[in-house]
């Protein structure tokens, strides 16, 4: 439910159709690497934007270049180059809350935590009602059990928008870790009763029933995601769990296995798949 902003292609469009004097070859360059996009041709489209810039260290909108740059160096798994680029775009147009939300959010998936904070901290202080960033914030609030401050971003987004799904999201999972089960069962019945078709909240609320030892309900959510979606390593993390919860012991290794193959932490589907013997 939260992700990488889009590549900002409107800026390179109306720097196409400005007077500013480039050269043809830059443009051209860019334009390439929209093409390799197209093509999902990452590498390329990488050494495109780089080969522009090193024609035109000085141009003014190679912020925009260095942002996309960190979004393709993110999508190949770049982490590093992708932070590193992000940073230097973000040195150009510090105002751009784009990049910043970008930064935080690579920041969270590579496990910075704190550093994320500090962006998303710096994102409200721009604007105090960016409700991806108090959502994002207060999950983080979250893992470092600082329910107060989570519970006040979420409150924050209802207030904004109370229709909102990622601030009645938040308090589900805030109750979840609470350990106020039957309040986050009630939050995510109601969620899914409005939005049948968000799958990943299917899989909220199967975690939280495996919590409640309500493995039947947590299975038929499974299920029922299994065969709507592709699942992901998380999900046979789950299932197997679930499955071991039920004395399934060789099914839920076997989901374990499946999870690891797919590139889940190998410690962690090791120790489960231990517990399978």
């Amino acid at each position: 439910m939260y992700g990488m902003k889009c590549l900002v292609k409107w800026v390179i469009v109306c720097m196409l159709t400005t007077s500013y004097a480039s050269s043809q070859t830059y443009e051209e360059l860019i334009g390439k690497s929209y093409d390799y996009l197209d093509k999902d041709d990452l590498p390329a489209a990488e050494e495109c934007l780089k080969a522009a810039m090193r024609l035109e260290s000085a141009h003014p909108y190679n912020y925009a270049l260095l942002t996309n740059l960190g979004t393709i160096q993110r999508r190949q798994g770049k982490m590093e180059d992708a932070l590193l680029s992000y940073t230097a775009a973000l040195n150009r147009q510090p105002e751009s809350e784009i990049i910043l939300e970008n930064r935080a959010s690579l920041y969270v998936e590579t496990g910075e935590h704190e550093k994320a904070l500090v962006d998303y901290t710096t994102l409200l202080i721009k604007n105090p009602i960016n409700q991806d960033a108090l959502y994002n914030r207060g999950l983080i609030y979250v893992r470092k059990k600082d329910f107060l401050s989570a519970e006040e971003d979420f409150d924050k987004i209802l207030e904004v928008n109370e229709k909102s799904v990622h601030g009645r999201l938040g308090h589900a999972i805030l109750e979840k870790v609470r350990g106020n089960y039957d309040e986050s069962e009630r939050i995510y019945n109601y969620l899914i009763g409005e939005l049948p078709r968000e799958w990943p909240l299917y899989e909220s609320r199967a975690d939280l029933y495996f919590l409640m030892g309500k493995n039947g309900r947590a299975m038929a959510d499974i299920n029922k995601l299994f065969i709507e979606t592709t699942p992901k390593a998380d999900l046979y993390i789950l299932r197997g769990k679930v499955k071991l919860a039920q004395y399934e012991r060789e099914s839920a290794a076997k989901d374990f296995l499946t999870a690891k193959e797919m590139g889940y932490d190998p410690a962690v589907a090791d120790e489960l798949i231990r517990m399978t013997k």
